[in-house]
């Protein structure tokens, strides 16, 4: 990559960003109206939109990962930005060609019989060749886009300027999102799609998997062959799901390829360790036999244990309609704010999963999409981090899963699908069992009676708490009493002090007649200050 052109995409890159820092600054000084905002944020996606697919590399993936950010960003920057497709135009051969030769360290002609020089696919990071082995097998060869590595060099620096610059001078709201932390997380995913080493070991790990489930099909790896730019694999025909007609003359129907699916992503979901996350059309695949094939392993995604207990746990309190479970998930989770009051959050949750089937026919479902992310921004709410990857997974998937049923079916289709998930995993079922038996009423009820059981301990608790606070208020207000009389009696002093022409008497009341009131003024608001507090806890 040239000098000037890496000058030039910088400059293009941030000269956008500042342009949108300063438009974003004097619409807040102007104190603009709601409908300006939605015009200059329509007109900024825009502008961000057509950058992206100008500069390509990593900007593209950015835009992606921007695109699920609806609890975060407006609405009308998220619709000019949320079809956007890795996709751009193949390199020259000949420069794809001088590449596997230096990998494999002699002609392509050693290992192949031919090589099509058109590519099949190309992507951001890498081009997909099909070939034809000496043997006579079909495989589809991977390979870096010449001059990728220094491109995402110079898309990270300028992305860490625009990151330093905002930290540093934009007023971004607190718990808003942190940048540094998504930076260092796209950093890593990024990298280590760059190294296909990597990728070809998730693909073995995958295969390992998922070898004992049916319908899935992974594509096998010719190590010998593989380099960290260059991966070559089993060549597998699929058709897209966007392909209407190619999926309506599969033999087994829609709904069967969405209990596929789920069976295939939902483990990856909801178990500890890697999942796709870059599950779109071109990467998900149905063969005509209805196997579900999973391509390009580069975007991957990890699911610590503790995270994964307690998705698991949030699934299962949803199911059971156990709602106060479910909110202590999303807290564990991260997914609440600290200011998020519980019961508010459980109502909301009963209010949400309330809405029926056929409910669900007469509601338009962008609309009430966009008010989804309307109260999500107006709630203590936020999509931590770690999760932007496994979000994008989820967000990509739902649009496949869209397209083959309805969004009435879905609920039907996923249920059992999740507790036959659940009888694989052992123990699990008796926790989910557990889940719904506390929401029942009879279970409310010998609660309830428990409780009664437990109230003299209680009593005598709260006693004690109420004790504790008198006693604290009492020290309160002997200090205020004391400061009061000591105030009192320096204008005493003061007067005798003038009265006697004392001038040691008038200084020393001066001087502590004004210590005395400060005290009493400082003493006074930190009881107000208290008595507030505990005002609020006592709420609680």
């Amino acid at each position: 990559m040239k000098t000037k052109s890496k000058v030039r995409r910088m400059w293009k890159v941030l000269s956008m960003a500042f342009v949108i820092f300063l438009q974003v600054y004097w619409y807040k000084f102007r104190k603009k109206p709601e409908a300006d905002w939605e015009k200059l944020w329509d007109s900024i996606g825009k502008r961000f939109r057509k950058t992206l697919f100008e500069l390509e590399g990593l900007l593209i993936k950015i835009g992606q990962l921007l695109s699920i950010r609806g609890d975060l960003l407006p609405h009308s920057f998220i619709r000019q930005i949320q079809d956007l497709t890795d996709k751009v135009p193949p390199s020259e051969w000949n420069d794809i060609q001088r590449i596997l030769e230096k990998e494999w360290g002699g002609p392509t002609e050693e290992h192949f019989l031919s090589i099509e020089k058109k590519a099949v696919a190309s992507a951001s990071i890498g081009e997909v060749y099909k070939g034809t082995l000496k043997d006579g097998q079909e495989v589809a060869i991977k390979v870096q886009r010449p001059y990728i590595q220094k491109i995402i060099k110079t898309d990270f620096r300028t992305l860490q300027i625009i990151i330093w610059f905002a930290d540093h001078f934009v007023p971004i709201p607190k718990n808003f999102i942190n940048f540094k932390v998504l930076f260092k997380e796209l950093k890593h995913v990024i990298e280590r799609e760059l190294d296909f080493s990597q990728e070809k070991n998730t693909l073995l790990a995958f295969q390992d998997r998922f070898k004992e489930t049916e319908g899935v099909k992974i594509p096998s790896v010719h190590s010998e062959l593989c380099t960290p730019i260059v991966i070559v694999m089993e060549w597998v025909e699929g058709i897209k799901f966007t392909d209407e007609d190619g999926v309506n003359s599969l033999e087994i129907s829609r709904h069967e390829l969405v209990k596929r699916l789920i069976k295939v992503f939902l483990p990856q979901w909801l178990e500890p360790g890697q999942f796709h996350a870059d599950p779109h059309a071109g990467n998900v695949l149905v063969s005509k036999k209805g196997e579900i094939i999973l391509l390009d392993f580069g975007m991957i995604g990890e699911i610590s244990k503790k995270d994964a207990t307690y998705f698991q746990g949030l699934i299962e309190s949803t199911l059971a309609k156990n709602y106060s479970k479910a909110v202590e998930c999303l807290t564990h989770l991260g997914f609440l704010l600290p200011e998020a009051d519980p019961k508010t959050m459980e109502r909301l949750l009963e209010e949400w999963m309330s809405v029926t089937p056929s409910q669900l026919k007469e509601v338009d479902m962008i609309a009430l999409k966009m008010e989804m992310n309307d109260i999500i921004q107006a709630l203590p709410i936020q999509v931590p981090t770690r999760f932007v990857f496994l979000g994008r997974s989820f967000v990509t998937l739902e649009g496949i899963i869209l397209s083959l049923a309805s969004e009435d079916e879905i609920v039907d289709i996923v249920k059992p699908e999740f507790m036959d998930w659940l009888d694989t995993h052992g123990n699990k079922k008796w926790s989910f069992i557990w889940h719904w038996l506390q929401s029942q009423p009879l279970f409310k009820f010998l609660y309830t009676v428990t409780e009664f059981f437990k109230l003299p301990q209680k009593m005598e608790e709260m006693q004690e708490k109420e004790l504790r606070r008198t006693f604290q208020f009492t020290i309160y207000e002997n200090y205020k009493k004391q400061l009061f009389q000591l105030t009192l009696l320096g204008f005493l002093g003061i007067g005798a002090g003038i009265y006697t022409s004392h001038e040691l008497l008038l200084q020393v009341s001066t001087g502590v007649s004004a210590v005395s009131s400060i005290g009493y003024l400082l003493v006074n608001h930190k009881l107000k200050k208290w008595m507030r507090f505990m005002h609020e806890k006592r709420k609680h």
